[in-house]
C-alpha cells in the first residue's frame, strides 16, 4: 500500500470516528422533537394566523365596508362590495355594510396591515396556523366563512377579543396609552 492510499485511509478512519462521537455525544440525551399532531408548539406572541370577522353582541356586523383593509393590503388578497344599509333591516351600524367580503389566503402574506387600517376593529387574525385543504379555492375565504372563524375563535361577542381568548394575535389590541401625536410628529 502506498504512503498516499494509507493517509487517505487515515484520514476516512478518523473522519468515521469523528462522525461517530457526535452520535455518541447525542445518543443519550432527551429528544427535542415535539409530537406535532398531539401536542402543539406554543407560537410567539406576535404571530399572525388566520384572518376572521367579527361581530357586535347583539349580533350586527362590525364592517362598514369602508374599504381601508383592501387599500392596506400590499398583496390585494382583499376584495370588498359595500352596500347601502338598510334603515330599516341594518346589518351594521353604519351608512354602509359589506355585502361581500373576500380574501385569497394564498395570496395573503400576513402583515397584519388590513388589521392596523380597520377603524372599527372588524377584522381580526387569531394565532392558528393549520392551512392544510385538497384544494386551493377552499382557501379563498367568503364573508359567512370568516364570519364562522369570529364565532368559533370567539364566542363571548361582549367581552373584548383580547381578553377572551388566548388564541387572539398581539397586534390585534390597540395601544390606548400612547401619547397624541403633535404637528411635529405627522
Amino acid at each position: 500500500m502506498s504512503a498516499t492510499a494509507l493517509g487517505r485511509r487515515l484520514r476516512q478512519t478518523l473522519a468515521m470516528v469523528k462522525g461517530m462521537g457526535i452520535v455518541g455525544r447525542y445518543l443519550f440525551r432527551r429528544p427535542i422533537t415535539v409530537p406535532y399532531p398531539d401536542k402543539k408548539p406554543p407560537v410567539q406572541q406576535r404571530f399572525k394566523g388566520r384572518h376572521y370577522l367579527t361581530l357586535f353582541a347583539d349580533g350586527m356586523e362590525r364592517c362598514v365596508g369602508c374599504e381601508l383593509c383592501v387599500i392596506a393590503c400590499p398583496s390585494q388578497s382583499i376584495y370588498v362590495r359595500a352596500e347601502e344599509n338598510d334603515p330599516l333591516r341594518p346589518h351594521s351600524k353604519g351608512e354602509r355594510y359589506a355585502a361581500d367580503f373576500q380574501i385569497n389566503m394564498l395570496r395573503c402574506i400576513f402583515c397584519g396591515l388590513c388589521i392596523q387600517a380597520c377603524p372599527v376593529d372588524a377584522l381580526a387574525m387569531t394565532k392558528e396556523y393549520e392551512w392544510a385543504v385538497y384544494n386551493k379555492r377552499d382557501l379563498r375565504l367568503n364573508k359567512p366563512q370568516l364570519l364562522a372563524l369570529g364565532d368559533r375563535n370567539f364566542p363571548e361577542r361582549e367581552r373584548k377579543i383580547e381578553f377572551q381568548h388566548h388564541n387572539v394575535a398581539f397586534f390585534n389590541i390597540g395601544h390606548h396609552n400612547l401619547p397624541p401625536m403633535t404637528s411635529k410628529d405627522q
